[in-house]
C-alpha cells in the first residue's frame, strides 16, 4: 500500500541538519597529524550511506501505517534471524572489538543487525500494546511485551553488547509508560535490576529493599507476583558479587574506571580521560573547526564513532555542543508532537518508541564522553560514523513522517493509557 506523503518539514529539516552536522564532524575527525591508521575516507562513505538512508526514508514514508503494522511480524522475525546469524559470523570494531555485533561474511562487514532490530522491536511492542483495550495493570499482563524485548535483548547481550542492550530496555520502559502503565508497576518491573546495581553497597541495598517492600504493600499486586518480586530482588542482591567475579577482567576495569578513571590511566581509563581533556579544552568557542589538538594528535580514541562528541566539544566549544543538544531537543519535542497527534494507538506508540531509542543513545553516548556513563561503544544518532546506524535513524525518520502525515490530533490518537 503506497500513498502520497505530506512531509513533516520541521522533522525532516531537523534530521537533515543533524546529519549534515555529523558528516562535517566525521570529516574533521579524520584529519590528523599523527602517523596512525586514520580513516580519511570515512566521511565519503558516510555521505554515501546518508544518500542510501534518505532514499530508504522516502520509500518508508510512502507506505501507510497499516502496511507497517502488517509488516511488523516479518520485520521482527528477520531481525531475530539476523541477530542469531551474527552470533556465529559476527565481528567487532573500535571500542567494541570484542563484541560480535557486525554481521561479517567472507571477511566483509555488512552492518549491525542490532540497529535495524531496534526499529523492529519498536514496531512489535507497538502492535502488542495497541491491541489491548486497557493498559496492563499487573506483571502477568506484561509477559508478551517482555518476551518481545527479551529475545533480541538476550541475543545482543550474548555478543556481548551492553550498550545496545540498554537501548532495548529503554525502548521497553518508554513504550510501557506511553501505553499508560502506572509508575509503581514500572518501578516493580525494574526492581530486580536496581537491586543488582545497588547490591555492591549493603547500606544502599538495604534502604532500597525497604522502599520496595513499601511499594509492594501500597500497590498490592497479586500475592504470587509480590512474592516473586521479593525473591527476585533478594536473589539479585546475593548474586551481584558472584556475577562480578564472573566478569572478564576488562569488563571489571571498565566499571571501575567509570567510578575513577585515574585507576587505569594508560589503558581502560585512557579513553575517558582524553575525551574529558578534549571537551574541557574547547572553552566557549572551541579551538576551531579542523584544529582540535587532541584530535589532530590522534589522542582521542574512536574519534569518528564512539567519541565523536568529544571532537565537537574540542573544536566548536560550548557553542557547538549547545547547538547539537538544541537540535536533538527540538527533534525530540517534534517527535512527541507526532506521537500526541497520531491517528491511532499503534502509530503513537511507534513514534514514542523511536524517540525512546534516540534518547537512550544520546544520553549514553554523551554521558560516556564525560564519564557520566560507563563506556559501552554506543553511537551518537546522525553523528557517529556507521552505515547501519545512519540507515536505522533515517528509516525511523521516514516512519515518523508517515505517522505525522496520517495524524489527526483526535482523542483516538493517544495511547490507551492517555485517553480521557
Amino acid at each position: 500500500m503506497i500513498r502520497k506523503v505530506v512531509a513533516d518539514y520541521p522533522l525532516a529539516i531537523l534530521a537533515l541538519l543533524l546529519s549534515a552536522y555529523g558528516i562535517a564532524v566525521v570529516y574533521s575527525a579524520g584529519q590528523t597529524d599523527a602517523r596512525v591508521a586514520t580513516d580519511l575516507g570515512a566521511y565519503q562513505r558516510q555521505l554515501a550511506w546518508f544518500g542510501v538512508a534518505v532514499v530508504g526514508a522516502l520509500v518508508v514514508s510512502r507506505a501507510s501505517v497499516r502496511f507497517l503494522e502488517w509488516a511488523t511480524l516479518p520485520a521482527y522475525a528477520l531481525s531475530i534471524t539476523l541477530l542469531v546469524v551474527t552470533l556465529f559470523f559476527g565481528s567487532g570494531a573500535g571500542t567494541a572489538a570484542s563484541v560480535k555485533g557486525w554481521l561479517t561474511i567472507g571477511g566483509i562487514r555488512l552492518g549491525q543487525p542490532a540497529e535495524l532490530a531496534k526499529v523492529a522491536v519498536v514496531l512489535m511492542l507497538a502492535r502488542l500494546l495497541s491491541s489491548r483495550r486497557d493498559p496492563p495493570k499487573s506483571l502477568v499482563e506484561l509477559w508478551q511485551p517482555a518476551l518481545a524485548v527479551a529475545l533480541p535483548w538476550l541475543l545482543v547481550m550474548a555478543q556481548p553488547d551492553l550498550g545496545t542492550g540498554m537501548v532495548f530496555i529503554g525502548i521497553f520502559f518508554a513504550m510501557l509508560f506511553w501505553a499508560g502503565v502506572s509508575g509503581p508497576l514500572l518501578l516493580l518491573l525494574a526492581s530486580p535490576a536496581v537491586s543488582l546495581v545497588l547490591a555492591f553497597s549493603t547500606g544502599l541495598w538495604g534502604a532500597w529493599f525497604l522502599i520496595l517492600i513499601a511499594v509492594v504493600l501500597w500497590y498490592k499486586p497479586y500475592v504470587v507476583e509480590g512474592v516473586v518480586l521479593i525473591v527476585a530482588n533478594v536473589v539479585m542482591g546475593v548474586a551481584a558479587p558472584i556475577l562480578w567475579e564472573k566478569l572478564n577482567p576488562y569488563q571489571q576495569r571498565r566499571l571501575l574506571v567509570f567510578l575513577d578513571p585515574s585507576q587505569d590511566p594508560r589503558a581502560s581509563g585512557y579513553h575517558v580521560i582524553q575525551s574529558q581533556i578534549a571537551i574541557g579544552s574547547g572553552g566557549l568557542t572551541g579551538r576551531g573547526y579542523l584544529d582540535g589538538t587532541q584530535k589532530r594528535g590522534a589522542f582521542l580514541p574512536e574519534q569518528t564513532t564512539d567519541f565523536i562528541f568529544a571532537v565537537v566539544g574540542e573544536e566548536l566549544g560550548f557553542l557547538g555542543v549547545s547547538l547539537a543538544l538544541m537540535l536533538f531537543l527540538f527533534l525530540f519535542l517534534r517527535v512527541i508532537r507526532v506521537a500526541s497527534r497520531a491517528s491511532d494507538s499503534f502509530s503513537s506508540l511507534v513514534a514514542f518508541g523511536l524517540l525512546g531509542s534516540w534518547f537512550v543513545h544520546v544520553v549514553e553516548n554523551i554521558g560516556m564522553t564525560l564519564n557520566l556513563m560507563p563506556i559501552t561503544g554506543i553511537p551518537l544518532p546522525f553523528f557517529s560514523y556507521g552505515g547501519s546506524a545512519m540507515l536505522a535513524c533515517w528509516l525511523a525518520v521516514g516512519i515518523l513522517i508517515r505517522i505525522s502525515a496520517e495524524g489527526r490530533g483526535s482523542a483516538d490518537a493517544l495511547p490507551i493509557g492517555f485517553r480521557g
